[in-house]
């Protein structure tokens, strides 16, 4: 299975080729996905890299946290996976009797 990182503090310019080319490096890379403003398509400054062997993936991380880049200091570490749970929020409001 493959490992997902974490990205941070990218420089804006970066597109999804940009990056997998940054880990292409350390080994093949699944996917690498810089994450977009959905109304301005501009570059939030930070993505998504998938790697197919957890080895390359630590050693992409290890060597590339903090590291510069185009000027900026990387952030790496592994993604965490934010989908499936359902959700915090406070539950019903309002009247509606139908709750026992």
């Amino acid at each position: 299975m493959a490992k997902k990182l974490y990205v941070g503090n990218l420089p804006y310019t970066f597109q999804d080729q940009d990056l997998g080319d940054v880990f292409a490096q350390f080994g093949a890379v699944e996917s690498s996905r810089v994450i977009t403003d959905r109304d301005t398509g501009r570059s939030k400054g930070f993505g998504f890299v998938e790697m197919t062997d957890d080895a390359e993936a630590d050693k992409a991380l290890s060597e590339l946290n903090g590291s510069e880049v185009s000027g900026r200091t990387l952030r790496v570490d592994v993604a965490v996976d934010r989908q499936g749970g359902g959700g915090g929020g406070r539950g019903r409001t309002g009247g509606g009797g139908d709750r026992y």
